[in-house]
C-alpha cells in the first residue's frame, strides 16, 4: 500500500517536516513492513515553470519534420527574470524548439528550463538544434514522469488549470509530494486505504485521529432508488456472497471532463493511473475509505439489478476485453440482460463508463471474502477491488463511500445526485469476544494494567463491557480479523508496543526438546554439511518427465504423482516424487554461470501418493470436524517422507600450487551415502543396482540388512546429463531418510577404541568378472572373525596377466586384538580363513 502524505495528513497529524522515511519508522511499531519510498523530486528537479506562448513559428525541415519556434514568457509581464543560470534569459521570454503541434499561442504550459533535470537523468541546457539556440523544453506528462501520454505536450487548461505565469509547475502539478509504501498482511486488510493507515499512525505516534468517514454526511436511510436484488441461492460455507447492496444515482455528468490535478497525483503516487474523471473518482474513493466501488452507465441498464451465482454455460466479457466462461461457484451482478459483472472482482464491457455517460449508476456493495477469493484466482483476473474484498472490507462504510462518490461527482463532473437511492441487505451479528482480565499477560508474557488494555482496545475502535472477570469485547466493523481473545492480546501487544517484549527465551519443561526424529535430522544435515557438501533448498514442483525418470527404478514400471490444480507453471505441474530433478536443476544453473565444481544436498519431503487422494468435500469452516472426518482427510494426504540427496559434479577441490583436484566420482557417492548410515548407526547393504536415472554399470543399490531398499549411489546416466548440459561423470544419490532413522537405534552405542597396535596385511584374489566385490568383501569381513576390524577394496585389475572373464581384487585387512597386541601368525591365520571363504563361495585364487 502506498500512502502519500499529503493525503494522510487530513487525517493524522504528522509533523511539517517528517519524510516518508519517518512515517513508515513510526508505522513499523505497528507491525508494517517498509517497502520503499516513492519521491518525485528524486528523479525530477526544477527550475519548472509555468509558461505562456506568446508566438509559435512552424518551420519545415529538411527531414520532413515541421517543428515550432516558440517565445515563452515565463514569468509575468513586467517583472525580471529572478533565476540565474546559463541559458536563463533575463528578459524572462525563453526561445525554444518544439516537435509537438497540440497547442497554440496563448496556450499555457509546463517549461523546463536549463538546469533542469527530468526522469531518466536527462539533464536541460541551452543547444543548438534545427538553427536555433533552444533554452528549454516545454514538457509532456510522460517527459515529467507523470504519465504515459507522450503524443503532445501538456497544455494546463485541458486539465483545468489557470495558474499565474512563473508559477512553479512541480507544486501546482503536485510533485512535491512523497509517499510511504508498506507491505500489508492478509488479515490487516483494513490498512488498504488512507483510513486504515491514518488509524494506525495514530496508534504509533499517540497523534489525534480524523476519520474520514465522519467528514461525509450520507443519509441515515435509502429508498426509491434503482432496484437492486439479492438471490444467493448457493452460498459458500453458508454465507451470502454478499450482505449489503448500496446504489446511488448522479444524473448530468461530464464524464469528459478533466481531474484535478491533486486527485490524480495522489492517485500516481499511490500506484493507480489516471484514466478519466469517474475512474478516478471511484478509485479515489476506495483508496481513502477502503470500499471498492463501481460505475455503472445507468443508461445501458437493462431492469433491475440481481447478485446472484452464474448459471452453468453463462459468459461475461469483462472491462479488459476477455470474454470469460463463468463457473456456477461465481458471484455475479446481473440485469435482465444477462451478467454484467464478476461481483467484487471485474465489472463488465456492456455496462462500462464512457465519455457519452451522463447518469452514473454507483455500486457500494459489501461481498464475502471466500466468494471473491476464488473467482479471481478461477478467473486469473486481480484487481484492486478483488484484493479488499477477500481481505475484509467494513459492512458499515458502503453508503458512505457512495455518498463520497456522489459528492465528488457533483463538485467535479458538474452532475445533479438523486435523492432517492438503494440500500438492501442486513448485516451480520457483530462478534463478540469474551477476554479474561488476566489472559492478555499470560499470553505474551507482560504485565499488562487494566488501564493498557482497555485504552489499546478502545483506540481500535471496539466496545468494552466490564464483567466479574475480565470484559466483554465487540470488536469493530473494519476488523473482520478479531475473532478471539487471542486475537485481542496481540493487538493490546502491538499497541502497547512490540519494545516492550523482553527477549528472554522461556525455559523447557523438564523431559522435552527436540525428538529423537528432529535429533537424527539436524545430525544427518550437520555431518554432511561438515563433509563439505553445500546445503541447497529446491522447488518441489517438478515436470511429469522427471518423475517418471527418478520416481521409479525401472523404466516404465507404474509411478503415480500428485498434479497440482493451478501450476506455476504447466512444464513443473506435479510434486515430485524423488528429490534429484531439483538439485541437477541447480547444478545446472551453477553450471551455465560458470560454477563447475560442485557438491550440493537437500534433505526434503517428496510426495507419494496412496489409493485415496483428497477427499469429495471440505469440512466448513467455524465446525470442529469430528474423528471421522479427520481420519478421512488425512487418509486422503499422500505419503510425505523425509529424503536426503546429493549431486557431485566436476572437482572435489580448487586447484592449487602443488595439488591436482581429483574428479568426483561414484565412489564419493557411495562413500556419503555410508556417512549418512555411520552417523544414525545403520548399516547400509552395497550391491549393485540398476536405476534409470543412473549409469547402468555405476550405480549401487541401498539396503537395510532387513532387505528394504533405501536408496541408490553412483554415476548418473550420460543420456541424462547430456540433456542438462552436465559434465559426463556427474555422481549422485538418494536416501529415504525416513526409512533410516527408523531402522536407528535408539542409542547409537560408541566402540571400544582399542589401545593396541594393528596388524595389516593384504590379499589380492581372482574373481569371475561378474563376482560384484562387495560380496567378496562380505565373504572376507565373514571368515576372518572379530579380529578383523576393517576390510578395504583398493585395486581392481582386468588384462595382462590375468585370465580372460576374470579380474583381480586387491584388499587391505586391518586386524587388531582389544586385549593384546597380535602375533603375525594371528593376523596370517585369521587371513588365511577370509581367503578360504571367499574361495569357498566364488572360486577365489590368491593372486
Amino acid at each position: 500500500m502506498r500512502i502519500p502524505l499529503s493525503w494522510l495528513r487530513e487525517f493524522a497529524q504528522i509533523p511539517a517536516g517528517a519524510t516518508a522515511e519517518d512515517v513508515m519508522a513510526d508505522l513499523v511499531k505497528v507491525g508494517f513492513e517498509e517497502e520503499a519510498v516513492h519521491r518525485p523530486t528524486d528523479a525530477l528537479r526544477g527550475p519548472v515553470v509555468v509558461g505562456q506562448v506568446l508566438s509559435l513559428v512552424k518551420e519545415p525541415q529538411s527531414n520532413g519534420k515541421t517543428i515550432n519556434w516558440c517565445q515563452v514568457r515565463v514569468v509575468p509581464e513586467g517583472q525580471e527574470q529572478a533565476l540565474t543560470g546559463k541559458g536563463i534569459d533575463p528578459s524572462g521570454v525563453q526561445g525554444i524548439v518544439c516537435g509537438a503541434h497540440n497547442f497554440v499561442e496563448g496556450d499555457k504550459v509546463v517549461v523546463t528550463l536549463p538546469g533542469a533535470v527530468l526522469p531518466g537523468d536527462f539533464h536541460i541546457s541551452a543547444r543548438k538544434t534545427y538553427g536555433h539556440m533552444s533554452a528549454g523544453m516545454i514538457a509532456s506528462v510522460r517527459e515529467l514522469g507523470i504519465g504515459e501520454d507522450h503524443d503532445g505536450i501538456l497544455v494546463l487548461s485541458r486539465i483545468g488549470l489557470d495558474p499565474e505565469i512563473g508559477a512553479d509547475a512541480m507544486e501546482l502539478l503536485g510533485l512535491y509530494d512523497q509517499a510511504a509504501e508498506i507491505n500489508v498482511t492478509p488479515d490487516r486488510g483494513y490498512a488498504f486505504s488512507i483510513r486504515g493507515v491514518a488509524r494506525e499512525y495514530a496508534h504509533a505516534t499517540g497523534t489525534e485521529f480524523t476519520d474520514p468517514a465522519s467528514k461525509v454526511n450520507a443519509p441515515a436511510v435509502l429508498s426509491g432508488g434503482y432496484g437492486v436484488k439479492i438471490n444467493d441461492d448457493a452460498p459458500i460455507y453458508g454465507k451470502p456472497g454478499c450482505d449489503r447492496f448500496v446504489a446511488r444515482t448522479v444524473r448530468g455528468v461530464d464524464a469528459t471532463g478533466p481531474t484535478p490535478p491533486w486527485m490524480s497525483s495522489r492517485l500516481r503516487l499511490a500506484g493507480i493511473r489516471s484514466i478519466s474523471l469517474p475512474v478516478d473518482i471511484s478509485n479515489y474513493v476506495m483508496l481513502e475509505l477502503g470500499q471498492p466501488l463501481h460505475f455503472y452507465d445507468q443508461d445501458k441498464l437493462s431492469g433491475d439489478i440481481v447478485v446472484r451465482r452464474a448459471v452453468a454455460g453463462e459468459k461475461l466479457t469483462t472491462l479488459d476485453g476477455k470474454e470469460r466462461s463463468l463457473d456456477p461457484e461465481d458471484l455475479l451482478i446481473t440485469d435482465a440482460s444477462g451478467p454484467i459483472g464478476v461481483a467484487g472482482v471485474m465489472g463488465g464491457a456492456s455496462t462500462e463508463v464512457s465519455d457519452a455517460t451522463t447518469a452514473v449508476l454507483i455500486e457500494a456493495a459489501h461481498f464475502e471474502e471466500v466468494s471473491i477469493a476464488r473467482s479471481r484466482r478461477r478467473h486469473k483476473l486481480p484487481s484492486e477491488a478483488s484484493k479488499r474484498f477477500e481481505r475484509g472490507v467494513d459492512w458499515q462504510v458502503a453508503n458512505i463511500a457512495a455518498q463520497r462518490a456522489v459528492d465528488l461527482l457533483v463538485e467535479l463532473a458538474g452532475g445533479t445526485a438523486d435523492e432517492a437511492g438503494t440500500d438492501v441487505g442486513t448485516a451480520s451479528d457483530p462478534v463478540t469476544i469474551v477476554l479474561p482480565a488476566e489472559f492478555p499477560a499470560a499470553r505474551i508474557g507482560i504485565d499488562f494494567t487494566e488501564d493498557q488494555i482497555v485504552t489499546s482496545l478502545e483506540d481500535l475502535g471496539a466496545v468494552l463491557e466490564k464483567t466479574g472477570a475480565g470484559w466483554t469485547v465487540t470488536a469493530p466493523s473494519w476488523r473482520n480479523d478479531l475473532e478471539t481473545k487471542e486475537d485481542l492480546s496481540e493487538e493490546v501487544a502491538r499497541l502497547v508496543g512490540y519494545d516492550q517484549i523482553p527477549a528472554t527465551l522461556p525455559v523447557a519443561p523438564p523431559g522435552r526438546g527436540l525428538t529423537r526424529v528432529q535429533q537424527q535430522r539436524r545430525r544427518l544435515v550437520q555431518a554432511l554439511a561438515d563433509a563439505g557438501l553445500t546445503e541447497v533448498l529446491a522447488y518441489p514442483f517438478v515436470s511429469k518427465a522427471a518423475n517418471d525418470t527418478f520416481g521409479v527404478a525401472e523404466e516404465g514400471a507404474p509411478r503415480t504423482a500428485v498434479k497440482l490444480a493451478n501450476p506455476i507453471s504447466e512444464e513443473h505441474g506435479y510434486l515430485r516424487t524423488s528429490v534429484l530433478p531439483g538439485l541437477l536443476e541447480i547444478a545446472k544453473r551453477n553450471h551455465s554461470r560458470g560454477f563447475r565444481d560442485l557438491a550440493v544436498f537437500e534433505a526434503g519431503m517428496v510426495f507419494l501418493p496412496g489409493d485415496t487422494l483428497g477427499t469429495l468435500s471440505i469440512p466448513p469452516l467455524g465446525v470442529k470436524p469430528s474423528d471421522e472426518v479427520l481420519d478421512a482427510l488425512y487418509d486422503g494426504v499422500p505419503d510425505q517422507p523425509l529424503h536426503i540427496a546429493a549431486v557431485l559434479t566436476g572437482h572435489d577441490s580448487p586447484a592449487a600450487a602443488g595439488h591436482a583436484p581429483r574428479l568426483w566420482d561414484w565412489a564419493d557417492a557411495l562413500d556419503i551415502a555410508r556417512l549418512a548410515g555411520d552417523v544414525l548407526g545403520v548399516e547400509l547393504v552395497v550391491t549393485r543396482g540398476r536405476h534409470q536415472a543412473f549409469h547402468p554399470g555405476r550405480a549401487a543399490q541401498l539396503s537395510l540388512r532387513s532387505g528394504e531398499v533405501v536408496g541408490y549411489a553412483g554415476e548418473l546416466h550420460p543420456k541424462l546429463l547430456a540433456a542438462h548440459d552436465m559434465p559426463a561423470r556427474s555422481a549422485a544419490l538418494e536416501l529415504n531418510a525416513d526409512a533410516l532413522f527408523e531402522a536407528a537405534a535408539d542409542v547409537v552405542v560408541a566402540r571400544h577404541i582399542s589401545t593396541f597396535p594393528v596388524a595389516t596385511q593384504d590379499v589380492a584374489l581372482v574373481v569371475p568378472q561378474d563376482v560384484p566385490a562387495d560380496d567378496v568383501l562380505a565373504a572376507l569381513r565373514e571368515g576372518a572373525g572379530e579380529l578383523l576390524e576393517d576390510v578395504a577394496l583398493f585395486d581392481v585389475y582386468a588384462g595382462k596377466g590375468i585370465e580372460e572373464g576374470k579380474k583381480s581384487l586387491a584388499f587391505g585387512l586391518r586386524f587388531r586384538a582389544t586385549d593384546r597386541t597380535l602375533t603375525a601368525d594371528e593376523a596370517s591365520e585369521a587371513r588365511e580363513r577370509a581367503v578360504a571363504t571367499a574361495a569357498e563361495r566364488f572360486g577365489a585364487v590368491q593372486r
